[in-house]
């Protein structure tokens, strides 16, 4: 927990931290590459660059300091609720060389600004709750770390550019094959046994944590049953190689109509090699599919079919975050992993983070979704804005938790929301499974 004054020199360490990060995942691509759209789910990358610099000045700058903006129209092209990123390619958007101009300049002007300030203690109901606990820095320093995750989503979707990051140990970015477990070998799945009783949710005490993370508050909940591991490759391949995509019977009505509307037989980027092999690609590379690795890029419909066939179904939110309770917070899988690489550890790794009640890698892994809705807990309060949080609540997104490999571990832990549309597969998405108890 983050309760003691979080010093200038931490803030300045932390914010230089997300930037070389930023740079170095986008160093490689050429200028003009970033400026092209990949997706039309996804923005160009020179407007998340920007955005990440846009984003800082109204914070760090012009919110603290009172200070005029760089330019009045960047209020306009930067802002991520007044054009849907399949429009932003047409707006005047600064190049990627502009781009890291502008943000290296307002950075210079932010930590100007933080040099006159006064920080203090994390106070829940006290003093300027902007700089308290240093939130404010922290918004800002969990934002760009949240923008690299979708900088590493849209570089997964470049067909034709293999980034020299994602090298794997055997220095070509591919795995190395497992000897012995084939894809459409079983993989036992335990489960642990989580008693019914009061939980805590949420916090009260982390000054880093996002509005829609507060306040604490107790649930009642059901005794239940939870896999003590995410569903792997092979797991999800046994479900495919049965015809799940197939048979309507594990969708639900809405699920069905979108997969067959897509037309889809497996999770994005999977594919059949010549002799009939799955094979992904990863970062511009094909590799065979790891099966000891959790499932990626699979929708709420495809993780709720996949519950459905094998006579289980997704956990609560809640149910989630009481079996993750005391996961150390030990940072996602690209920083644990040594040499690193741009994938998920194996679910049998063995320094794989266990909560309390002996479940393995929720933290870090793959985002997972659970069953709910994203709604705000009981006595929300929208801060420091409502369109971080408030306007998403309601039954159109799903709610997933405990960050990717790609997740910053600024932005891991276990009360951390995550939300999205269900047919939504280019983020890191996984899932594992609950049941009654």
């Amino acid at each position: 927990m983050r309760s003691e004054v979080v010093t200038k020199r931490e803030i300045v360490a932390a914010l230089d931290e997300a930037r070389r990060r930023t740079l170095g995942l986008l160093a490689p691509i050429p200028d003009a590459a970033q400026r092209g759209q990949v997706s039309e789910l996804m923005s160009p990358l020179c407007w998340d660059l920007a955005h990440i610099g846009h984003y800082e000045e109204l914070w760090l700058v012009r919110e603290l300091a009172g200070a005029a903006p760089t330019d009045t129209g960047y209020d306009d092209v930067y802002d991520a609720f007044k054009h849907p990123r399949r429009d932003r390619p047409t707006l005047d958007i600064l190049d990627a060389s502009g781009a890291r101009a502008f943000d290296a300049a307002v950075r210079a002007r932010a930590l100007a600004v933080l040099d006159t300030l006064e920080l203090t203690a994390f106070d829940l109901d006290g003093g300027d709750p902007l700089l308290a606990g240093g939130f404010v820095y922290g918004m800002v320093v969990q934002h760009e770390h949240q923008h690299d995750e979708t900088l590493l989503a849209t570089l997964q979707l470049m067909e034709d550019f293999a980034h020299p990051a994602a090298d794997g140990p055997n220095g070509d970015g591919a795995c190395t094959p497992d000897p012995i477990i084939q894809l459409t070998g079983d993989v036992l799945i335990a489960d642990v046994l989580i008693p019914a009783g009061q939980y805590t949710l949420g916090t009260d005490t982390d000054p880093w944590a996002y509005d829609n993370e507060r306040p604490a508050h107790v649930v009642e909940l059901d005794a239940y049953r939870i896999d003590t591991t995410a569903v792997t490759n092979a797991d999800y391949g046994r479900f495919v190689d049965a015809g799940g995509y197939d048979d309507p019977a594990h969708w639900t009505e809405a699920g069905w109509a979108w997969r067959t509307g897509a037309g889809l037989a497996a999770p994005q980027h999977w594919s059949r090699d010549p002799d009939g092999a799955w094979v992904r690609r990863r970062f511009g590379r094909s590799e065979p599919v790891p099966p000891t690795e959790p499932v990626q890029h699979v929708c709420w419909y495809e993780a709720d079919a996949y519950a459905r066939w094998s006579g289980a179904r997704l956990p609560t939110e809640g149910e989630w975050e009481v079996a993750a309770q005391g996961t150390p917070l030990a940072g996602a899988d690209l920083w644990r992993d040594q040499p690193r690489r741009f994938a998920p550890s194996p679910v049998d790794a063995p320094d794989a983070v266990v909560s309390t009640h002996g479940v393995r890698g929720m933290l870090g892994g793959v985002w997972e979704w659970t069953a709910s809705d994203f709604l705000a807990h009981p006595g929300f309060r929208s801060f420091p804005y409502r369109e971080y949080s408030e306007v998403f609540f309601g039954p159109e997104y799903k709610v997933l938790r405990g960050g990717s490999w790609a997740t910053h571990p600024a932005a891991v832990r276990t009360t951390f929301r995550n939300w999205d549309f269900p047919i939504r597969r280019q983020i890191f998405s996984g899932f594992r499974c609950a049941r009654e108890a």
